[in-house]
C-alpha cells in the first residue's frame, strides 16, 4: 500500500465509510433505489444535515448537500442579487473557479472586483481591509486554506472586521474541513462551503454549504433551480423548501451522502491531535534537499507543502515517487492564478500528509525524494 501524501487531493476513506457506501449500493440493487431511500431516510433526509453541522459548528437549517464544493460556491453566490457598482473583494489565493464565476458576475451586474494586498510574508494585509471596508462592498471571498500553498488565512480576525458592515462574507472550506477546527460561529461567515472527498477522507461527488439566514434572505431562487422540483409530493415537502435545502437540486447520489454522514462521524469521533508535526517534518526534509524551493507564503501553515526543482520537473518527482510507493501531486499554477503568476509557478509538487500517516511515512518519504533528486 502506498503512502498516500495527497489528502489534499483526496484522502483514504475509512472501513466505515467504504462499507456505508457499498451497503447501500448493494440494498438499491437487491430492492430498489427508492427503497433504499425509505428505509435511511432518517440519514438521507435529517441525520447528515445534523451531522455536518456539529463539525462546522452552524445551525442544521443551514446546511445544504451539493455534488461538489464548486457547486455549492456557484448554486448560492449566483443568485445574490448584486447591482452596478458594488465591490467585490478576493483574495491572491482565490480558486480559479470561484475567479471564473466572479468574471461572469462582472460583466453581468457590473461588479467591481478587487484583490485584498498582501504584506511582504505573504499574509492578508488585515489593516487595508479594516481601512477600505464601506457599504458598497458587497461581498468579501476567503479561502481557509487554498489549494496550491499551506498557508492559513485569518478567517475569524477578517470576520470580526467585517461584522458591521452589510458584505456577505464567504469561505472556501475545501482544504480546511478535516483538517484544523472549522467553526462558521467563530468565524461570522455568511456562506462556508468544503468537500468530502479531501481531509475529510470521504466519497469524491459530495460537497457540502453552510448557509446564513443573512444571506438565504436575501435570495430569490427560480423554481426549477429548487431541490423539491421533482418532489413536490414528498413528505418532507416542508423540510426541503425552508432553510439552506432549498439551494439543493432535486437528482443526487444517495450512496455518497450515506458515505459523507459516515466520514463526518468518523472525523468527528477522532482524537488524534493533528498533523501539524508531520507537515513540518515534511517542510523541513524538503528545505534542507539543493535546489528545492518552498511555495510557501503567510506565517500560518497547513499541512500542504508545495516546492518546486530547479532541474527536475514537478511531473517527473510525482512518477519517480509513485513507482517507490509515495503519493504526491502536482500543483498547477493556474488554480491559483493571482499568487502562483505573482511567484513565478505554473507547476509544484504538492505533498499533504494528514493524520493517519506516520514519521516513518515522512523518513520513506524523505529517502525516495532524496534518491529522485540526487
Amino acid at each position: 500500500m502506498p503512502i498516500h501524501f495527497n489528502n489534499a487531493g483526496a484522502g483514504l476513506m475509512p472501513e466505515t465509510v467504504t462499507q456505508a457506501m457499498t451497503g447501500y449500493l448493494a440494498e438499491e440493487a437487491q430492492g430498489g433505489a427508492y427503497e433504499a431511500e425509505q428505509r435511511h431516510a432518517d440519514t438521507l433526509e435529517h441525520g447528515v444535515y445534523e451531522t455536518l453541522a456539529r463539525a462546522l459548528d452552524a445551525p442544521a437549517d443551514d446546511i445544504a448537500l451539493f455534488d461538489s464544493a464548486t457547486r455549492a460556491w456557484s448554486s448560492v453566490v449566483s443568485h445574490l442579487p448584486f447591482t452596478s457598482g458594488d465591490r467585490v473583494w478576493v483574495t491572491p489565493y482565490e480558486y480559479a473557479g470561484n475567479l471564473i464565476l466572479w468574471t461572469e458576475l462582472r460583466r453581468r451586474f457590473g461588479l467591481r472586483i478587487e484583490v485584498v494586498p498582501l504584506l511582504a510574508d505573504g499574509d492578508l494585509d488585515l489593516e487595508w481591509m479594516s481601512a477600505h471596508i464601506g457599504d458598497d462592498v458587497a461581498f468579501v471571498a476567503v479561502p481557509h486554506v487554498p489549494s496550491g500553498c499551506g498557508i492559513v488565512t485569518p478567517v475569524e480576525e477578517i470576520g470580526k472586521i467585517l461584522a458591521p458592515w452589510r458584505c456577505i462574507y464567504g469561505i472556501d472550506a475545501c482544504q480546511s474541513v478535516g483538517q484544523l477546527p472549522v467553526s462558521v460561529a467563530s468565524i461570522g461567515c455568511d456562506l462556508l462551503t468544503g468537500a468530502g472527498r479531501k481531509f475529510l477522507r470521504g466519497p469524491r461527488g459530495t460537497g457540502f454549504a453552510a448557509i446564513g439566514s443573512r444571506l438565504r434572505d436575501q435570495v430569490s431562487l427560480p423554481f426549477h433551480d429548487l431541490h423539491i422540483a421533482d418532489m413536490v409530493a414528498d413528505d418532507d415537502y416542508e423540510v426541503r423548501t425552508t432553510g439552506a435545502r432549498r439551494f439543493e437540486y432535486a437528482e443526487r447520489g444517495s450512496a455518497g451522502v450515506m458515505g459523507l454522514d459516515a466520514a463526518v462521524r468518523h472525523h468527528l469521533a477522532r482524537t488524534d491531535s493533528g498533523c501539524g508535526p508531520l507537515r513540518d517534518a515534511v517542510r523541513a526534509v524538503i528545505e534542507e534537499l539543493p535546489g528545492t524551493r518552498l511555495v510557501d507564503p503567510g506565517s500560518r501553515h497547513a499541512a500542504i507543502v508545495t516546492f518546486t526543482h530547479d532541474r527536475v520537473p514537478p511531473e517527473r518527482i510525482r512518477a519517480e515517487l509513485r513507482a517507490r510507493g509515495v503519493n504526491v501531486w502536482i500543483a498547477q499554477g493556474s488554480h491559483t492564478p493571482l499568487y502562483m503568476r505573482t511567484a513565478e509557478v505554473d507547476f509544484a509538487v504538492r505533498v499533504s500528509p494528514h493524520y493517519y500517516n506516520s514519521t516513518a511515512d515522512v523518513e520513506t518519504f524523505a529517502d525516495a525524494l532524496r534518491d529522485v533528486l540526487r
